[in-house]
């Protein structure tokens, strides 16, 4: 009997030790992203994104027979909480990479820490200026504003018969500044009369006094620089108070959730972005179906930028032989990531080189065509 007891415990430490060394060989990703307060409707869709393409992965065989092991933070959409978040998954978890965070806010705060470290960190939703110019270690699949938004305008413009836009951004933010300093450069280089430039802060929910103050100068459009959280109640508003036309967003206006959040005020929104529901490539739409399949809902921009950000780090991870060596292994990653190309639910992707305040090379940035569409009912339809 002791014999046999012997044999069972034996066997018991045996399973346990092959299992705690197969989990060791497992990648490890670190995901912070805004799962609560009001970048989680941005940061929910991330994460989803993000599960569903390493659930495809891992049941395909994983990179080399080790699996993807996402270790997920909610950082709240707050800087001190995304460079805490960002300490305890390079430092303490051990990420080989991170993933995120959500806001260009968050981003400018704590992708030093990542780049301080040598980890990689890649950004899926960050578009402000500067991002990638922290250093060598950041990258980005999300086209900046910079890039989308004169194509946004151009289109706007051609097809709504746009000869003079007001202005309305959010002035404390990276982001929705960014995006104003990229709409006013766009503006002015198109010879585009403003009839007025107003600003608010994050957290506002009355709009009223800058929308009154629009409305009184008759513009053809509004070009509005501003996250969902304010930026839908301001399309509410703006309706209520009898203003009829257009809206001309950047990146944090393009999410189906607008369609809930405008509460029935979201037509004539104008945006851009590499990615659409509309536009049904092969690629697009079996995540389209995957992703609608596992989460009950349709995914929106973020879902999709998260999903090929995924396979397009596997697709690096697939060019080198991880050695256990965690420095190592993250630097030879940074060196494969940036010779990726890819065709997925954003369609073709390259990495185009980013460089710092002083002129020298520096991170990676995203090199797409964006699409531009306009909200009607409840779709974005595409338009050239």
């Amino acid at each position: 009997m002791r014999a046999l007891s012997f044999l069972r415990r034996a066997c018991v430490i045996a399973i346990l030790g092959s299992s705690a060394a197969a989990g060791a060989a497992d990648i490890r990703i670190g995901v912070a992203e805004a799962l609560s307060g009001g970048a989680a409707q941005y940061g929910i869709s991330i994460r989803n994104g993000f599960q569903l393409a390493a659930d495809e992965i891992n049941a395909a065989g994983g990179v080399g027979g080790a699996k993807l092991d996402l270790l997920v933070e909610d950082e709240q959409g707050k800087k001190e909480e995304a460079i805490n978040t960002f300490k305890k998954l390079i430092f303490q978890d051990q990420v080989l990479m991170l993933f995120g965070p959500t806001l260009s806010n968050s981003a400018q705060a704590a992708d030093p820490i990542a780049q301080a470290a040598k980890v990689v960190v890649f950004g899926t939703s960050n578009t402000a200026d500067g991002i990638t110019s922290i250093g060598d270690y950041v990258f980005r699949n999300s086209v900046t504003e910079a890039d989308v938004l004169p194509v946004t305008l151009r289109t706007a413009i051609k097809h709504a018969g746009i000869r003079k836009v007001a202005v309305l951004y959010g002035n404390d933010d990276v982001f929705t500044k960014s995006g104003y300093d990229n709409f006013k450069k766009a503006i002015e280089a198109l010879h585009l009369p403003v009839t007025t430039t107003e600003t608010f802060a994050k957290g506002d929910v009355d709009f009223k006094a800058q929308l009154t103050k629009i409305k009184a100068t008759h513009p053809d459009a509004i070009v509005l620089s501003a996250l969902l959280a304010e930026g839908a109640p301001i399309m509410v508003q703006a309706r209520q108070l009898g203003i009829k036309v257009p809206f001309i967003g950047g990146n944090g206006m393009n999410s189906v959730k607008v369609f809930d959040l405008a509460k029935g005020a979201s037509d004539d929104l104008w945006v851009g972005s590499p990615w659409s529901i509309e536009n049904r490539t092969p690629a697009n739409n079996g995540f389209i179906v995957a992703y609608t399949k596992k989460f009950h809902a349709a995914p929106d921009q973020f879902a999709a930028q998260a999903y090929d950000a995924m396979h397009i780090a596997v697709a690096a991870l697939r060019k080198i032989k991880l050695s256990g060596d965690l420095a190592k292994d993250r630097a030879a990653l940074r060196d494969a990531l940036p010779n990726v190309k890819s065709d997925g639910a954003t369609g073709p992707f390259a990495f185009r080189r980013a460089t710092d305040r002083a002129g020298r090379p520096a991170g990676y940035d995203a090199e797409q065509t964006p699409i531009v569409s306009v909200t009607k009912g409840t779709r974005y339809e595409i338009t050239k």
